[in-house]
């Protein structure tokens, strides 16, 4: 059911695991509060950062797979996910890096960013990410992550642990053979004071920080930013 090297999506858990089916329950919600959050219009532009090349789960990819107007859409990752274009026609797929955006100042209306902000390394590294996708963004934008205080950790499927500080953790993840999840290029998990720390400096914007429950916990943070009019191109 498990395997200790993760996929392209940075997760052991098999594609018909339990894990996996709770996780694609948690997508649909943060899929349903992305369109209520930032109501892209039909004739309005998405940028998708963080498309897997890994296609192997029903929510792989999720805003291209479930989003309607896919000619709106552009998806961008660091993988080799050109099978997009195929699988949803009128996507378009762009290689490239989320802390170094190829696209310039307010080149889409809105920004998705799904489970990508905790891969990218130090804070330091996780506050670019932001700003780019920030910077990109014209009218507003999305970003979701795995809540740190939460009792399961996505990623390893192991409880409790996570809650350990950082250090101890990382130590004992190597000791099980789980090295890769031990680096912290490769997870840094958030909590709410956390994020809202990370998009403090985002005066164009009004941010927001809200959660999506998995029962009465918060099991995802969501980063939600809006460009104030002011500052939005054509206006």
């Amino acid at each position: 059911m498990f395997r200790k090297i993760p996929n392209s999506q940075y997760n052991v858990a098999a594609p018909d695991s339990l894990p996996v089916r709770v996780a694609t329950y948690q997508r649909r919600r943060m899929f349903s509060r992305f369109l209520s959050a930032l109501r892209p219009a039909l004739a309005e532009s998405i940028l998708d950062v963080g498309a897997t090349s890994d296609d192997t789960y029903e929510s792989s990819n999720y805003l291209v797979a479930w989003y309607a107007h896919k000619d709106r859409l552009t998806a961008l990752g660091i993988d080799d996910a050109s099978f997009i274009e195929k699988k949803f026609p009128g996507t378009r797929f762009v290689r490239g890096n989320g802390l170094n955006l190829p696209f310039d100042d307010q080149a889409f209306d809105y920004v998705h960013s799904s489970a990508v902000i905790e891969h990218v390394g130090d804070k330091l590294n996780q506050k670019k990410l932001i700003a780019e996708c920030a910077r990109v963004s014209r009218v507003g934008f999305f970003m979701t992550t795995p809540n740190r205080w939460f009792p399961i950790e996505f990623h390893t499927t192991i409880p409790l642990l996570h809650w350990l500080p950082k250090k101890l953790f990382r130590a004992i993840l190597r000791k099980i053979g789980m090295g890769f999840f031990a680096q912290e290029s490769n997870l840094n998990l958030l909590s709410r004071s956390e994020l809202k720390v990370l998009a403090s400096e985002l005066v164009d914007f009004d941010v927001r920080v809200e959660t999506v429950s998995l029962g009465l916990w918060p099991s995802n943070l969501l980063l939600i930013g809006h460009r104030k009019q002011s500052h939005r191109v054509g206006h």
